[in-house]
């Protein structure tokens, strides 16, 4: 009985929504990366900036995206003075001409990294809506005062 009214659920919402089944399928990418770096400004200014790179891959028609997320904290000896973010995607060419149903994955070389400036290291954090083009980059650093910096950046699409 209980596969029968999931299939009448099914079919009922597929009625609602015949749209619905043909809606394109966006995945991010598994394999984020983040690098860091920092620098010393005079005054007893430091400056951590970190940077993180993700895909967003649209699985009918073969587009996908890349896009950044990067957060730049500056500090002194007693406080953080300034945070700033920055993010968007860039759309790169299709890799088939023909819609279907793809499955995706990146790898991407980085630059040195130094992620040991204030405490034990930054974390990026991507989050994506299967269903639509939508996409958070979110970053966090140790401000090496007690507590973290941390901020998210909504992706625009170019």
């Amino acid at each position: 009985m209980r596969s029968f009214c999931k299939g009448m659920l099914v079919a009922g919402l597929m009625a609602l929504a015949p749209g619905m089944a043909q809606a394109e399928d966006f995945k991010l990418s598994q394999n984020q990366r983040i690098s860091c770096g920092r620098g010393l400004s005079p005054g007893k200014l430091s400056t951590a900036t970190c940077r993180s790179y993700a895909y967003l891959f649209n699985a009918k028609t073969s587009e996908y995206f890349r896009c950044t997320v990067s957060l730049s904290m500056t500090r002194d000896t007693k406080e953080v003075i300034n945070v700033q973010t920055d993010g968007g995607c860039s759309k790169k060419a299709r890799v088939f001409d023909t819609d279907g149903s793809y499955s995706f994955d990146v790898a991407e070389t980085e630059p040195p990294n130094t992620n040991s400036f204030f405490g034990p290291g930054g974390v990026a954090l991507w989050v994506s809506d299967d269903k639509q083009q939508k996409l958070r980059g979110c970053m966090t650093i140790p401000s090496g005062l007690g507590s973290d910096v941390s901020r998210c950046v909504d992706m625009k699409f170019e």
